[in-house]
């Protein structure tokens, strides 16, 4: 099958760049796929972070082949971006949607595709509205997505979501694979603690990614003095700040954590993500406001467990009791409750031998698999929301 993906990938950074990336490889095993990526993204003044390129001075396992055509601000671009898709004829183009920051280049795009070709539609929704979104966005995926023949999204509440905005809509969903590329090199705990000037005995918790408010920090900074009542517990929060970091710094020095909660607040390159996996007990996701986590899933690929809300595809991907523990979001109080408990009850090496036997039954090859079949009309016109069986773990 022939098929044209559009994506960022490296040198751009973060977890859609890694997912593109990755994607591309796994499709590529058995397929012809044409990955269109761009030459620049966001604009400096709409784009939080320091750089959106990857520092990571050893790109081998994100380097692939791609066509750098596409710059958001310059419509010259899409129509080169079209001229290329409708030149190559492909089976299926495959576009991602997760923020309505694209929404008037895929409005083109797709447009001129529907119009100008037979070419089959598929959107891959790692957010039908972002946690931080609005009712705009709202009329935004809603007047981008009705152009597409079929969808994939990664969360039972993104498949509702998603249903009720297109009723008529050919939609399924799949988990979120695991970011297994990062997890090869694992550090010894000891060793991966020494580089961090951490206690080979204290109890270690991680915090990990861009920290924006639907993320939860500060209830899970509230939850630390309750934590520390039985254990001598340190926090690590990793990753750079998308909003003022001075709240943050200052709940926790009017906490007295000064000592306990470490900041590394900058990006992490991906030669160095494996210091921090590899040094910490447990990966903490209090987020607020979530549909999946990318964070999620290269814990599981280095096998830790985590502790996290019931939002969005949390519950689904993190098996309560069995991979992690799973609490209400916005309480502080549980929060730590879950945290003590997973010391007290040594769950650290249950939990990850249960990670190690789903990572048996998670890969990409499901995502694969529904996209070939997707790729194919539909029998009628409209269907109804049905459980997929292409692996236990497809919604």
């Amino acid at each position: 099958m022939k098929i044209t993906l559009i994506g960022p990938t490296y040198p751009f950074r973060g977890g859609i760049a890694h997912y593109t990336t990755l994607l591309t490889h796994h499709l590529r095993q058995h397929h012809d796929v044409r990955l269109i990526s761009y030459i620049k993204q966001y604009p400096k003044w709409l784009y939080p972070g320091n750089t959106a390129m990857d520092p990571s001075p050893d790109e081998s396992a994100l380097r692939i082949e791609c066509d750098r055509v596409l710059t958001p601000m310059n419509p010259l671009t899409w129509w080169r971006a079209f001229r290329m898709i409708q030149r190559d004829n492909p089976d299926l183009l495959l576009l991602q949607w997760w923020t309505p920051f694209w929404s008037p280049m895929l409005f083109a795009l797709t447009r001129l595709v529907r119009r100008y070709t037979n070419v089959r539609i598929l959107f891959l929704c790692h957010h039908v509205i972002a946690p931080d979104g609005g009712m705009f966005d709202w009329y935004l995926a809603r007047r981008i997505l009705w152009r597409g023949h079929a969808f994939i999204v990664m969360s039972e509440e993104d498949f509702a979501l998603l249903r009720r905005a297109l009723p008529w809509a050919r939609i399924r969903g799949v988990t979120h694979p695991p970011y297994d590329v990062f997890s090869r090199t694992p550090l010894p705990r000891a060793d991966a603690r020494a580089r961090l000037g951490l206690n080979p005995d204290d109890p270690v918790l991680l915090f990990f990614g861009f920290i924006r408010r639907y993320k939860g920090l500060r209830h899970l900074i509230r939850a630390l003095p309750l934590v520390r009542q039985h254990l001598p517990a340190r926090l690590l929060v990793v990753g750079e700040f998308w909003e003022d970091d001075r709240p943050y710094r200052s709940l926790v020095r009017d906490l007295g954590l000064d000592d306990v909660v470490h900041f590394h607040s900058e990006y992490v390159p991906n030669e160095q993500i494996a210091v921090y996996f590899s040094a910490c007990d447990a990966v903490v996701l209090p987020y607020l406001e979530a549909t999946q986590s990318g964070v999620a899933q290269l814990a599981i690929g280095f096998e830790k467990p985590m502790i996290a809300t019931s939002v969005g595809g949390m519950p689904e991907t993190i098996h309560d009791g069995e991979t992690g523990l799973i609490v209400p979001p916005g309480d502080s109080t549980a929060l730590a409750d879950a945290i003590v408990r997973f010391f007290r009850e040594g769950l650290a090496e249950p939990f990850a031998q249960n990670i190690r036997m789903a990572r048996e039954y998670d890969s990409w090859m499901p995502l694969v698999h529904l996209i070939e079949e997707l790729a194919e009309p539909a029998a009628t016109h409209a269907e109804q929301p049905a459980p997929q069986t292409a692996s236990p773990r497809v919604l």
